[in-house]
């Protein structure tokens, strides 16, 4: 039996509890999920090792799910694992329609990947990284939005 490889790929500057909803979903999914964390990305809050490190933080003890940083297109990132899915979560109409640009893009570059795309659970639909970014940066809380390991760095960087 094969294991079946699925990628989670974004910035994730600052990862949100809708971020930690998908990956929990994409891991009863998957037999292994690959959080594939963006170098790339522009005036972020956090640097890549950071990032990198508050999502490992975050997903601790949820089996099957690893979290890496990485560089250049997602399609090489998905071969390196064997991914044979990517999952994308999906808030609205807006993003459905960038996703499903991406999603076929992706495929073209690589036939074998298809895209899995997740609704948020109740209550994480506003949820994203830039709100929580803009929000901090006017000193408010946001703590109902990340996991408390965010929260705490975010407060150290003078925001939240």
């Amino acid at each position: 039996m094969s294991t079946k490889v699925a990628l989670f790929a974004g910035t994730f500057d600052p990862v949100t509890n809708g971020h930690l909803d998908i990956v929990g979903r994409a891991a009863a999914l998957f037999d292994r999920v690959v959080v594939s964390v963006s170098r790339r990305g522009r005036d972020t809050l956090f640097d890549i090792d950071e990032r990198v490190a508050l999502f490992s933080a975050a997903i601790e003890g949820v089996a099957g799910v690893e979290v890496e940083a990485f560089d250049g297109l997602v399609v090489e990132q998905a071969r390196r694992h064997g991914a044979t899915a990517m999952v994308r979560g999906i808030r609205s109409f807006q993003d459905w329609d960038y996703e499903l640009q991406m999603a076929v893009a992706n495929r073209g570059l690589h036939p074998g990947l298809d895209t899995v795309f997740l609704p948020p659970s109740a209550g994480l639909t506003l949820v994203s990284s830039s709100l929580v970014r803009e929000v901090a940066s006017l000193g408010g809380d946001v703590r109902p939005w990340v996991p408390e390991v965010v929260a705490e760095a975010i407060a150290k960087k003078g925001g939240g």
